[in-house]
């Protein structure tokens, strides 16, 4: 008897390596590179003495369960006149990775590690980046330090960068972190063993709430996208999971914004120019005030994140069913980042979402490629060497990466289609809940509720309006093409 055959893990995993070649990044690394990672035998060392001893500070990682490329430690020091000394340390890749190597030339290249539920397609080689240039726990590493004074006001009032030695005392996990902070589970055993790591993350987590808080006050945007992974059982997709913001995601992500930032100012005072990250302010401004009229809200003339963040969280608590979609047409109305290099005079063009005018990208150089730029443009300077990049070699980066990154971002998309497509495969005219998400000359979108995916309305009776609800059946699925097709149920 014929069986038919449903795509599985191992199929996905081939679609996302033709993905990554459809979009012209390079899946594999070249063999130059292998063997160069194959002759090294220890973690990168310096015997500088400028370079400051910190193993004994109770650093600590917060990444995700998975992680393995621990790009940065944190830890507070609580000051006498009320103030909170906060240290980043971002791993030290440069060490390793020097500029013009095989290494460095496949990291140029892609520019950013690709994450698909079935396949990490990393920017460095493992050995590299989950093992020698990895902040991993128990281990010594060096790395550059960003330290900041923050007062009771959430204000910044000192800043300073340094090489340093590390040595992480306890990798840990978002949500069991976040968990604890709540109230709602155990302390987790690595913090547990730790003397004071207890009260380092409640210090930790309130500094980090004043800084979001503040924040939020100056117009930082807090969005809610769905984009929800594939969790497999063998070769079969049994669940997708949405990734929820909580107290310690939003922890690392204030000190990772205020690390970023006070290394773009550091350069800046230093006279170097940088590879900023910026997102401008949105050009469809008009479209987005045309958007909340129809909720019923006046926005001002000209672009006001402010005044954007009251409408986003008016909206957020009125309908949180609804929210993620508002946030997704919002987000594509702002438009994407992009890179740019900036000098030490020029007028800052900011970040318009995070609501911050200087910042670079810096804290995950095992990651992202402009963070290993950054990377070595600080250590020249620390070490008082010439800088390694010129402007025209910076302009050419930050035209390259933008393309580069935003080439990831799709290669990511387009599986995350694919892995619902596949969830679905089994479920061919079943009917379900859904919420129509937005309409193009091309057709009707619907989100379905449970489990969270998108897909095309084929088949309807009438014009849909964006944010009805309705009843819906699975007619077909692409997992080659990540297609999901619905049509109305009377």
């Amino acid at each position: 008897m014929h069986t038919k055959h449903f795509p599985g893990r191992s199929e996905l995993s081939f679609i996302a390596t033709q993905a990554m070649v459809e979009r012209g990044l390079e899946p594999e690394f070249p063999i130059r590179a292998l063997h160069d990672v194959q002759a090294m035998t220890h973690a990168g060392d310096d015997q500088d003495p400028r370079v400051v001893d910190l193993t004994a500070l109770a650093w600590c990682s917060i990444d995700n369960d998975d992680s393995r490329d621990l790009d940065q430690l944190t830890v507070a020091e609580p000051l006498p006149d009320g103030q909170t000394k906060i240290y980043v340390a971002v791993a030290d890749v440069d060490v390793l990775v020097p500029k013009g190597s095989a290494l460095d030339a496949h990291a140029q290249h892609n520019t950013a590690s690709v994450y698909t539920s079935t396949r990490v397609f990393p920017m460095l080689p493992e050995r590299l980046c989950t093992d020698l240039t990895s902040l991993n726990p128990h281990v010594d590493r060096l790395a550059v330090v960003v330290e900041m004074c923050i007062n009771t006001d959430a204000q910044i009032t000192h800043h300073t960068l340094y090489r340093a030695k590390v040595r992480n005392q306890a990798k840990l996990a978002y949500d069991a972190v976040s968990d604890w902070l709540e109230g709602e589970g155990a302390l987790p055993e690595a913090a547990a063993i730790v003397p004071g790591m207890a009260e380092q993350l409640h210090v930790q987590d309130s500094v980090a709430q004043m800084l979001r808080t503040r924040r939020r006050a100056q117009g930082a945007l807090e969005f809610e996208t769905l984009q929800a992974h594939a969790v497999f059982e063998g070769e079969r997709v049994v669940a997708l999971r949405q990734q929820v913001q909580n107290r310690a995601r939003q922890l690392i992500e204030e000190f990772m914004i205020a690390a970023n930032t006070c290394t773009a100012h550091f350069l800046a005072e230093h006279g170097h120019a940088s590879l900023r990250r910026v997102v401008r302010s949105p050009e469809r401004w008009q479209r987005i005030v045309a958007l909340a009229a129809t909720y019923d809200e006046h926005l001002p003339a000209d672009p006001d994140s402010a005044a954007l963040e009251k409408f986003l969280a008016k909206r957020h608590r009125a309908d949180p069913l609804r929210f993620p979609d508002l946030s997704l047409v919002i987000v594509k109305l702002m438009g994407s980042g992009e890179y740019v290099v900036e000098h030490p005079k020029s007028e800052a063009i900011g970040h318009f979402g995070l609501s911050v005018r200087d910042y670079t990208h810096s804290t995950a150089p095992n990651r992202r490629y402009p963070d290993l730029v950054t990377q070595r443009m600080l250590k020249s300077l620390l070490m008082q060497k010439p800088a390694p990049y010129n402007t025209a070699e910076l302009e050419a980066l930050a035209l390259h990466c933008t393309r580069q990154e935003d080439a990831a971002r799709k290669v990511e998309r387009r599986m995350r289609k694919s892995e619902a497509a596949l969830m679905l495969t089994g479920y061919i005219g079943h009917v379900f809940d859904a919420v129509v998400t937005g309409k193009t000359p091309s057709g009707t979108w619907v989100r379905v509720f449970t489990p969270p995916v998108e897909g095309m309305l084929t088949s309807y009776t009438h014009d849909h309006d964006v944010g009805e609800f309705l009843r819906v059946k699975l007619i077909h699925t692409n997992v080659e093409q990540g297609f999901i097709d619905f049509a109305t149920v009377r």
